[in-house]
C-alpha cells in the first residue's frame, strides 16, 4: 500500500489501543494540526482509522469570580462577620454585620440570597444568625473556583451554580481523536510505502516549474464539501427593519436623532426630577468631553423649570426639589430615546407639527445595568408617539394590538404603572413562547400636561418605549438575551435563524 507522507506519519503515530487527540498527532509528528485532522479523515475514509469527536468545556474564572476567589465568596465572608458579631449565640442587626463584612452593593444582595441557601444560618425581622456548626472551609463553590483556577476539573453541578452566578464562563470546544482500526494495524504490519502523491498545488510550485514534474493525488469528488458560511444581517438588525416596516404601514414617520444628549432632552423636558434615583450616574452614563452643552432653548428652559418648580395648570404643584440650569446641560449618553420624542413635540427637530402626527424611532439606548439574561448595557428601544384631539387608553391599547398582532403575538397584557411623565401609564408583558413565563416588554402611557405644555402642545399624546430584544425573545424563543450578542451568541442562531416578512 501506498500512502502519503503525512497520511504515513499519522498512522504509524496513531494507537490502536485508545483514541489520540489530535493535538497529541500533531506534536507527535511536527505537522499542523489541520494538516493532521485533514489526513485522519483521508485515513477514515480508506477504513484505516477511526475518527471520534468529544465536546470539551474550558472552565474560565471571570473577573467576579478572581475576586472572590482572593477575597471571599459575599457569603462566607458575611458568616465571618456574624461570628464575630456573636450571631452564632444571639441574632444580632444585620445591618451592624454587613457594615463588618465590608461587603459593596451588590454583594449584599449576593451575601443575603446565598447566605441561608448554604445553611449558614437565618436571617429574620432584620436580624441575623449563625450556625455554629457550620463549615465554610467545605463551601463547595469556594473550593471549586480554587480548583478551576489550578486548572483541575470540578463537579457539573457546582460548575452550573458557578455559571448561574456568573463566575465562571463555559467555552466549549470539539477534541477530535483518533483510533487504529483493524485493517490499518494489518496495513502497517504488512508495510505502507511513501507516495511522491502532492495533494495542493501550491503558489511556490508554480512559481518554481516545479508542479510539471509531481504526481498529484486523486481528487476525490464524492467527498463533502464545507458548509459555506455567508455574511448575513444580523437577526436583531432584521427585526429592527421589520419592526419598521410595520410602523411605516401603521402610518408613522422616522425620527433619528444624537446619542449623546443633554440631561434636559433626556430627563428635565420629561418631567423628570433632578434628584430622581435613575437621574444618578449609577443608572446613566456621563460624557466628561464634552461635558455640557450652550445651545438649549433660553424659552423652553425656562417653561420646563417652571414645570418642575411651579407645576402646571391651576392645580400644579411642581416638585419643590432641586432644579439646577448646569445639571439641565450636562450630557449623559441617553437612556432611552424618549429625547428625540422630545426634540420633535417641542419643534426643535422638524419645526412645529400639528396634529394628528405618528412618530417612532428603534434605536440604540444605554443604562448602567448589571448584565444578566434580560439585561444589557446597551440595548434597542422601539419609541413611538402619536399626537391627535381625544387620546384614550383605549386607542393606547389598540395601536399595540394591532403592532404586536404583526408579530405573531396575540397575548399581549397590560398592568397599571407609575411614570413622573404619564398618566395614566401601563407596563406590556408578553408570554415566552418555550418557559410560559410572563416578562415585561414594555411601558406606556399619555403624557402629562407638565410635559406637553412647556412644550407648546396643546392636544394629548400618547407615547410608548418597547424592548425590541424583548420582542426577539417572544418571537424566536430564546431565553437569554445575551444568545444574540457578543461572545456568547450562538452562532449557529445568527446563521440559521430568518425574519419572516
Amino acid at each position: 500500500m501506498e500512502l502519503p507522507q503525512r497520511e504515513l506519519a499519522v498512522l504509524e503515530a496513531a494507537s490502536a489501543d485508545e483514541p489520540t487527540p489530535i493535538a497529541a498527532l500533531a506534536s507527535a509528528t511536527g505537522q499542523k494540526p489541520e494538516t493532521v485532522t485533514g489526513a485522519a479523515f483521508d485515513l477514515e475514509e480508506r477504513g484505516l482509522v477511526a475518527v471520534t469527536e468529544d465536546t470539551v468545556a474550558d472552565v474560565e474564572l471571570t473577573d467576579e469570580g478572581e475576586r472572590y476567589r482572593a477575597d471571599g465568596l459575599p457569603e462566607v465572608r458575611l458568616y465571618a462577620a456574624a461570628l464575630d458579631a456573636g450571631a452564632d449565640e444571639t441574632p444580632v442587626s444585620m445591618g451592624a454585620v454587613l457594615g463588618a463584612a465590608d461587603l459593596d452593593g451588590p454583594e449584599v444582595d449576593i451575601a443575603l440570597s446565598n447566605y441561608a441557601r448554604k445553611g449558614y444560618g437565618e436571617i429574620a425581622s432584620g436580624d441575623l444568625s449563625a450556625d455554629p456548626t457550620a463549615d465554610p472551609e467545605s463551601d463547595a463553590e469556594a473550593a471549586a473556583l480554587d480548583r478551576i483556577a489550578a486548572g483541575d476539573p470540578i463537579d457539573d453541578d457546582v460548575r452550573e451554580t458557578l455559571e448561574r452566578r456568573d463566575l465562571v464562563v463555559v467555552n466549549e470546544r470539539t477534541v477530535r481523536s483518533v483510533t487504529l482500526t483493524d485493517d490499518g494495524v494489518d496495513a502497517l504490519m504488512a508495510g505502507v510505502e511513501t507516495t511522491e502523491a502532492v495533494g495542493q498545488l501550491t503558489p511556490e510550485m508554480l512559481a518554481s516549474g516545479e508542479w510539471a514534474d509531481v504526481e498529484f493525488a486523486d481528487y476525490n469528488v464524492e467527498a463533502d464539501a464545507e458548509t459555506p458560511s455567508s455574511g448575513k444581517t444580523h437577526v436583531l438588525r432584521a427585526t429592527a427593519e421589520r419592526v419598521k416596516d410595520v410602523l411605516v404601514g401603521m402610518g408613522f414617520e422616522e425620527m433619528e436623532g444624537p446619542h449623546a444628549d443633554s440631561e434636559f432632552w433626556i430627563n428635565d423636558a420629561l418631567f423628570m426630577p433632578q434628584d430622581h434615583p435613575a437621574r444618578t450616574h449609577w443608572d446613566q452614563f456621563a460624557l466628561s468631553e464634552p461635558s455640557e452643552v450652550d445651545d438649549l432653548p433660553a424659552d423652553l428652559l425656562e417653561r420646563v423649570e417652571s414645570a418642575h418648580r411651579e407645576g402646571v395648570g391651576r392645580d400644579g404643584d411642581g416638585y419643590h426639589s432641586p432644579w439646577t440650569e448646569e445639571m439641565a446641560r450636562g450630557v449623559d449618553l441617553r437612556g432611552h430615546t424618549t429625547s428625540l420624542s422630545m426634540r420633535y413635540l417641542s419643534g426643535e427637530a422638524v419645526g412645529d407639527l400639528e396634529p394628528p402626527q405618528r412618530y417612532f424611532s428603534v434605536e440604540k439606548v444605554y443604562r448602567n445595568d448589571t448584565l444578566d439574561a434580560t439585561h444589557l448595557l446597551e440595548f434597542f428601544q422601539i419609541e413611538g408617539w402619536v399626537m391627535a384631539e381625544d387620546l384614550s387608553v383605549r386607542d393606547l391599547m389598540g395601536t399595540f394590538t394591532e403592532f404586536y398582532s404583526q408579530f405573531g403575538i396575540e397575548d399581549v397584557r397590560f398592568k397599571p404603572h407609575y411614570n413622573p411623565y404619564t398618566e395614566p401609564s401601563f407596563e406590556l408583558f408578553g408570554t415566552h413562547p418555550r418557559t410560559g413565563e410572563v416578562i415585561e416588554i414594555g411601558n406606556s402611557g399619555l403624557f402629562r400636561p407638565e410635559v406637553l405644555e412647556p412644550l407648546g402642545v396643546d392636544c394629548d399624546v400618547m407615547a410608548w418605549g418597547l424592548a425590541l430584544e424583548r420582542l426577539l425573545m417572544l418571537t424566536h424563543g430564546f431565553e437569554d438575551i445575551r444568545d444574540v450578542h457578543g461572545t456568547l451568541a450562538d452562532i449557529d442562531f445568527l446563521r440559521d435563524t430568518e425574519v419572516v416578512y
